[in-house]
């Protein structure tokens, strides 16, 4: 695309100037807005500079992605209160061999977990948890919520429903849900084994703890948001009071309110195991849809309301928990995004760095991960993959079939690592942060240069090692 007229380029990348700022720094003194209303307000000044006609605007809003991003919100919803998260902490903490063990078991469980149920839902609620086990076992915080926030970005990475970007990627290549899982799995699981690696050399020290009495091993699986009660406090000292799932706060709540006939003749308990047992399975149906290439969005909407149908409730609760502001944050970006693109200056500025970029060439591949790696710290991994995606397809068309395919499976890996280098880079890394300050016991500041001491070197070599992998799998 050729560069739009001065005045368009000038007002378009104020406009995504001021998008940038406030999504990298939502509190600043002059503009402290947050986030959200930064992204709205960036989309607006699109509009009012008229660098992106109204009608534009609503076209460039990608409703498949918002309709899978809040499905996903409400199926999740709805597995926490089936209890889903509360079994992942139980397998974190089951006959745990210090500190060491429990350091792997949090990278493998949180990568697999985050695949499925995504990076961010991951990461609020097992922060908690894990530092609970960590303080049972005289452990510093550290390590464990290292490993829990780059573990939740590499894990996340294997499937178009890990993360937001991957999102994004699956809707605009059409990739297939299997294909995009057996291209990057090999590169996430050697990225995962490495990084494990890396945080044991690095903390080998600091994790030799203690292993707790038998009775203590059990712990709470510690849900979003909640602070401790006097009973929940109890129930973190002793393995009989495992907090359930079905407390008062719980989407599948225990005091079912309906009057059907068949939930009226039934025990609690009953209720209680048909609801939970109803989760899991259409949950897995949910994947079992995906894997044979329908429609993510609409499955997972369907998914969502077959849970509220079934719930015999009214569904405001559940539809309470879902993060609307996320929702709000992806529309005003994608109209920002696709007005920036329309000032011609990203494809301008990547016509300059594409005969350098090259996907057929380790040079190539290896100057557009830097690439990646830079612009998902500065701009955040979304807005990356928004610009960069169809300019680096339309480069490797140029290739081969093929090598489309593999290039967005780069950037998928490349730009989800590279959340990884700092607290900015993830918002998982600024939930697993932010959480960590607030917990009532063994609070940790994770600071920015405590995450990069260990996030930097983590990125560059989890990158590298599933680079090849990515190119092998994906080589014909």
């Amino acid at each position: 695309m050729a560069l739009a007229s001065l005045s368009k380029v000038v007002l378009g990348s104020a406009a995504f100037g001021v998008f940038w700022v406030l999504a990298v720094f939502p509190s600043v003194p002059f503009l402290p807005i947050g986030r959200t209303a930064g992204a709205l307000l960036s989309a607006a000044l699109m509009v009012v500079f008229h660098v992106i006609s109204p009608d534009d605007a609503y076209a460039s809003v990608d409703l498949p992605i918002l309709g899978l991003l809040f499905a996903t919100m409400v199926v999740g919803g709805y597995l926490k209160g089936a209890g889903m998260f509360g079994h992942l902490g139980r397998l974190l903490a089951w006959r745990s061999q210090g500190g060491r063990d429990l350091l792997c078991r949090v990278c493998v469980v949180t990568a697999l977990a985050s695949a499925l149920f995504t990076n961010d839902t991951c990461c609020v609620v097992l922060t908690e948890f894990v530092l609970e086990l960590a303080a049972e076992r005289n452990l510093p915080a550290k390590p464990f919520l290292l490993a829990l926030a780059t573990s939740a970005n590499i894990g996340s990475s294997a499937t178009p429903i890990g993360n937001p970007q991957n999102l994004v990627i699956a809707f605009n290549s059409k990739i297939s849900f299997v294909a995009f899982f057996l291209g990057i799995l090999p590169a996430m699981l050697a990225g995962m084994a490495v990084n494990m690696v890396m945080l044991l050399c690095m903390y080998w020290k600091d994790l030799e703890g203690t292993i707790p009495d038998a009775e203590n091993k059990e712990m709470v699986a510690v849900e979003e948001g909640r602070r401790p009660s006097p009973l929940t406090a109890t129930a973190l000292k002793s393995p009989a009071r495992v907090l359930s799932a079905d407390d008062h706060d719980s989407v599948m709540a225990e005091s079912i309110s309906t009057k059907h006939r068949w939930f009226m003749q039934c025990s609690e308990p009953q209720r209680r195991l048909f609801l939970k047992s109803f989760a899991y399975i259409v949950t897995a149906g949910m994947l079992v849809a995906y894997m044979l290439g329908l429609n993510m969005s609409w499955t997972a909407i369907t998914t969502a309301v077959a849970l509220i149908v079934v719930d015999f409730r009214d569904a405001e609760a559940c539809l309470g928990k879902v993060s609307y502001s996320l929702l709000v944050f992806f529309t005003g970006m994608f109209v920002t995004v696709s007005g920036f693109n329309k000032t011609g200056l990203p494809g301008a500025i990547w016509n300059v760095m594409a005969p350098y970029s090259k996907i057929n060439h380790v040079s190539g591949v290896t100057v557009l991960s830097l690439i990646i790696i830079l612009l998902s710290n500065l701009a955040s991994n979304v807005p990356t993959v928004l610009l960069m995606g169809d300019e680096v397809a339309a480069s490797a068309a140029t290739i081969s079939p093929a090598a489309v395919t593999r290039s967005w499976l780069l950037l998928a890996w490349v730009s989800t690592v590279a959340g990884n280098l700092s607290l900015l880079g993830s918002a998982a890394n600024l939930i697993v942060c932010e959480q960590a300050r607030r917990v009532p016991r063994n609070a940790h500041d994770l600071t920015f240069w405590s995450h990069v001491v260990f996030g930097a070197p983590s990125t560059l070599v989890v990158t590298a090692v599933g680079i090849p992998l990515i190119g092998l799998i994906n080589a014909t």
